[in-house]
């Protein structure tokens, strides 16, 4: 790269200038005009997609602005602080749940995964951490801190917890990957001692699911739509899939289940816009557990429309494609800005599809859920709070 380019580079990385006063400290503009065209002697291709795309080599963790509407989700104070590490355990990965009125945030270890610990033989945990905690440590210092979190002592009708939501009429409501031959199923534990549970849905008209991965409730209703791919399988904790992966409803009034969307690799995470007439589903096709990775199949979050009658997901297009990772959880703000766990840390698309920032970790990050302190973030060894602006939707809002 020639001088000029790296001082046309720096000059914008030094543009927070013209956005003083929205700013967040270390924020870091990427202008994406400089990168169409980098030239046969550029240096920094990245032939892999586990790489993240770092051109000015800012040490992580920072916010990544490409487009200045970014900062108006970020506001002029946001920082990312590292709240609970513990780096050899994959304790924060999947299904984050924040109870507001207890303050806390529940999650799940990584099923079958790397530092899991977990397979066949051993389930996963559920965990939680207090945010009340994490609010009165990152106030007495300007660093990092480490907040223990205590782990839930559940029934053993809950195997291998990947995706949820909630509070749902009061409870977390989890998806389950199921674990050898106890079946993945829909639960709803309890917030609170002694976390009692009640499973709601564990087969498919007497077929087992493959291992469950991620649910949301459609805005206004009390009908669940949820994920099954077959990473169970791939990550050698349940037998061979015997269903596609596929997108369910499923109407807890009426108990009827039914597919609303197929043709997936490996369907992922699932959200819809505030409205619910638009849906969002990840496909994480280019990983392969066990397998590995292929960077030619589906590394993609796709939109629907939801069908108002019916509800099933019609006019299937390509909301975006991932540069670095894969898609994993996505949440949407109350603004319709599309959030996803990626391979560099959290993605943010506004409502047309358009990468404007991201909250760069240069790590795999599965999960994340918007809390009263910020949006927390799942990096499998670690957790992290930026304290942005903008809000997440709730199950109470509707």
């Amino acid at each position: 790269m020639t001088k000029s380019a790296v001082g046309a580079i720096l000059a914008v990385v030094l543009a927070a200038a013209s956005y003083t006063t929205a700013s967040p400290p270390g924020a870091v503009y990427i202008d994406p005009l400089l990168y169409n065209v980098v030239g046969a002697n550029y240096t920094k291709w990245r032939n892999s997609s586990a790489i993240g795309f770092n051109p000015t080599n800012t040490p992580p963790p920072f916010i990544q602005v490409f487009d200045s509407s970014f900062l108006d989700i970020t506001g002029p104070s946001a920082t990312i602080r590292k709240i609970a590490s513990n780096p050899g355990f994959a304790f924060a990965h999947e299904a984050p749940i924040y109870v507001q009125d207890l303050n806390l945030v529940f999650f799940a270890s990584n099923g079958g995964g790397a530092l899991g610990y977990s397979g066949w033989y051993n389930n996963s945990v559920v965990s939680m951490i207090n945010m009340t905690e994490v609010d009165m440590a990152l106030a007495s210092t300007t660093r990092d801190v480490n907040i223990q979190v205590q782990t839930l002592n559940l029934s053993d009708n809950v195997q291998m917890v990947n995706g949820g939501t909630g509070p749902y009429k009061g409870d977390l409501l989890f998806v389950t990957s199921g674990r050898a031959l106890l079946p993945p199923s829909v639960v709803r534990i309890n917030p609170s001692p002694p976390y009692n549970t009640t499973v709601i849905l564990d087969n498919f008209l007497g077929r087992q699911f493959n291992s469950l991965n991620d649910i949301k409730i459609l805005p206004g209703t009390d009908i669940m739509f949820f994920t099954d791919p077959t990473y169970g399988w791939l990550n050698g904790f349940r037998p061979e899939p015997m269903l596609p992966s596929q997108v369910y409803r499923f109407d807890p009034s009426t108990g009827q289940v039914r597919v609303v969307a197929d043709q997936f690799v490996h369907p992922n995470g699932i959200a819809f816009a505030p409205n619910g007439k638009t849906a969002f589903v990840t496909d994480t096709g280019a990983l392969g557990a066990l397998f590995g990775t292929n960077q030619t199949f589906p590394a993609t979050i796709y939109q629907f429309d939801v069908d108002p009658t019916t509800q099933s997901f019609m006019n299937r297009r390509v909301f975006a494609y991932i540069d670095s990772g894969a898609p994993d959880g996505i949440q949407l703000d109350t603004k319709g800005n599309v959030y996803s766990g990626c391979g560099d840390g959290i993605e943010v698309w506004n409502s047309e599809g358009t990468l404007i920032g991201k909250f760069f970790l240069n790590s795999t990050t599965a999960e994340l859920m918007f809390t009263k302190s910020g949006l927390v973030i799942l990096e499998e060894t670690a957790m992290y709070v930026t304290n942005i602006q903008a809000h997440g939707m709730t199950l109470a809002a509707w």
